[in-house]
């Protein structure tokens, strides 16, 4: 996907430069920092999925049961994540795990992670249901 979104942009972009060099130059620039930066949008639904299977063991309801005080809550996200309450935090903690948690980075894929992150993000700030 990454790969044809840079090929578009690049096509779109030289179409462009032979029309109006300044702005197209700006536009490529743009173009070329959004496609390389990386994107944490995961998908919420998918998240849900990927949370009931790998993390509601320990994580049901957005709650810890390992260690009660460091839960999914949005205000234990916000005192406890190294990083802060965010979906790149999340998705380095799921990956790598901490403490007691297990590291999944071996277990599930790059977007399972990131859609799980979504979720834990996405739930944390509606609230859970318990």
């Amino acid at each position: 996907k990454m790969k044809l979104a840079v090929a578009a942009i690049l096509a779109t972009s030289a179409s462009a430069l032979s029309f109006a060099p300044k702005q197209a130059a700006a536009a490529a620039g743009a173009a070329a920092f959004v496609a390389v930066a990386p994107a944490f949008a995961g998908d919420v639904g998918a998240g849900e999925s990927v949370f009931n299977q790998n993390c509601s063991a320990c994580h049901a309801g957005g709650q810890n049961v390992i260690m009660p005080e460091k839960t999914l809550e949005k205000e234990a996200l916000d005192t406890y994540l190294a990083g802060g309450r965010s979906e790149k935090s999340v998705m380095i903690q799921v990956t790598n795990g901490k403490n007691a948690m297990p590291a999944f980075g071996g277990r599930l894929s790059d977007e399972d992670i990131a859609n799980v992150a979504a979720y834990v993000i996405s739930t944390s700030e509606s609230g859970w249901d318990e």
